[in-house]
């Protein structure tokens, strides 16, 4: 990216941000890569308390993301990896925002932002996992400097998911 990316703000999820993540996220589009259809809002009800316990616990957890006029635009951060596959025991980055936010830096600079948070935290390293065809959230592991690791084979799909690995003790983070 060669324009400046904007300054989005990050916070701790808030109940009332299930509905707004609920809202923004009914859109097929930006479900594409997670399961294709919009969930119900009991799903991200659970989900912002389980991140409002993370936040608690680790001092991490996907946070909301927020404009400049305080609209919630999705979310980033990082948790715990919880499936029974994958990369068990790594910290995961991930994010997702709503379709017309799209393109316009904040998944980037929130992600960066996380990157920082988790570093303060002492976590030692990050994955992303991707889903093959996500080309946007492999275009954001590049940004932040992350490296192509292993692929595993998703338990449901017919495909590998892609992991993507950073180690949190160099500087790669701030890669453009």
């Amino acid at each position: 990216m060669n324009r400046p990316l904007p300054a989005p703000r990050l916070r701790v999820p808030t109940h009332e941000d299930a509905l707004a993540w609920h809202r923004v996220f009914a859109d097929p589009e930006v479900m594409e890569f997670h399961g294709g259809k919009p969930a119900p809002l009991s799903v991200y009800e659970e989900l912002t308390a389980r991140q409002r316990r993370h936040d608690a616990e680790r001092g991490f957890c996907l946070w909301t993301i927020l404009d400049e006029s305080d609209e919630v635009l999705g979310f980033t951060g990082a948790q715990p990896w919880s499936p029974q596959w994958g990369p068990a025991g790594a910290i995961e980055i991930g994010w997702r925002l709503g379709r017309a936010h799209w393109g316009k830096g904040y998944v980037t600079a929130a992600a960066r932002e996380t990157l920082r948070r988790v570093r303060e935290a002492g976590v030692p390293e990050v994955v992303a996992m991707v889903r093959p065809g996500n080309e946007r959230s492999i275009a954001v592991t590049r940004r932040l400097g992350m490296r192509a690791a292993e692929t595993y084979p998703h338990p449901t799909l017919a495909e590998d998911a892609l992991c993507f690995r950073l180690e949190l003790n160099c500087r790669t983070d701030n890669a453009a």
